[in-house]
């Protein structure tokens, strides 16, 4: 009982930060990828999943110790308020970056390195084995926002490269199912439906790319701690691939659906536009990996029946 408690509020500080800025700015929490800090609750969300439950005493004083790293990050998020924003945003001009990914990319890095921090501080080496998943699905957005603020649109080739087959698969899609007239040419598809025409510029991470290079982040970080041979989680790893493509690819499609059946109003678009990939994303992804833990819980509870059926036959 006191194991238990002990963690939940050790859960309680690693959330504290995120805590925080839900209370202090609750208008920021929007779920679009690089408009707001929707990330900060799925990262929690692993933490909590990670943690809870986990027969892992960490001591009074290592709690405590994470008591000025939990300070310092609050102070960051306040600070914001008092100059700090305004200075980051002034640095878009100077470097001519896309001011949406900078924007939100330093509140990524700080809770990131708060998050590894304080699981550092609590849990030592044995972290990684621990709760990888919070902070890695933090590192991994902060990587694409800082990719997307210096290499937008299509400037970053190799991430662009599996757009236009997408972008025709979805062509494809619409034509077998008579949605609409659709065409494509490269990663520009010209829709004309129910609304009129309507154009879109499909970007890499429009394309859902972002989402698979996170997926893989988690992934690997999730079945490092899962003690089953390399083979299967092989086949784990690339059922997700394939499976967030598919993803990917009904986002793109939902879009166009979209555009085609029910306005094609640009700023209604955008709206719909900005929370359709995570919406489908996310839940996607805490799906995938329950259903992987439930597989192998359940494996491993046979095989320990079974060797113990061997035993007292023996």
């Amino acid at each position: 009982m006191l194991q238990n408690q002990s963690m939940i509020f050790v859960i309680l500080l690693i959330a504290s930060p995120i805590l925080f800025t839900i209370v202090a700015y609750p208008d920021t929490f929007s779920l679009s990828w690089n408009q707001g800090r929707g990330g900060f609750l799925f990262a929690l969300a692993f933490i909590v999943a990670e943690l809870v439950g986990l027969k892992f005493t960490v001591s009074k004083t290592r709690q405590r110790m994470v008591l000025p790293l939990i300070g310092a990050t609050v102070a960051y998020f306040v600070a914001l308020d008092f100059g700090l924003h305004d200075y980051i945003m002034s640095f878009v001009d100077v470097f001519g970056i896309l001011k949406w990914s900078w924007e939100w990319l330093f509140d990524f890095v700080v809770m990131t390195a708060f998050v590894i921090g304080a699981l550092v501080i609590m849990f030592g080496k044995k972290w990684i084995r621990i709760a990888p998943a919070g902070p890695i699905f933090l590192a991994g957005n902060a990587m694409i926002l800082a990719l997307d603020a210096f290499f937008p649109y299509d400037t970053l080739g190799p991430l662009q490269y599996i757009v236009p087959t997408l972008v025709q698969a979805n062509v494809w899609v619409i034509t077998a199912l008579d949605l609409g007239v659709a065409t494509a040419r490269d990663n520009l598809m010209f829709l004309n439906g129910d609304f009129g025409p309507f154009a879109l510029q499909v970007f890499w991470p429009s394309a859902g790319v972002h989402s698979i290079i996170i997926y893989s982040l988690v992934m690997m970080a999730f079945l490092i701690k899962m003690r089953i041979d390399r083979n299967r989680k092989i086949v784990y790893f690339v059922i997700g691939i394939f499976g967030t493509i598919f993803v990917n690819m009904i986002r793109i499609f939902s879009l166009s659906v979209y555009a085609l059946k029910v306005t094609t109003n640009p700023e209604a678009w955008e709206e719909f536009h900005s929370v359709a990939g995570e919406i489908m994303f996310l839940p996607w992804l805490f799906i995938f990996l329950l259903v992987v833990t439930a597989i192998e819980t359940k494996r491993l509870k046979r095989l320990e029946e079974e060797e113990k059926k061997n035993t007292n036959v023996n």
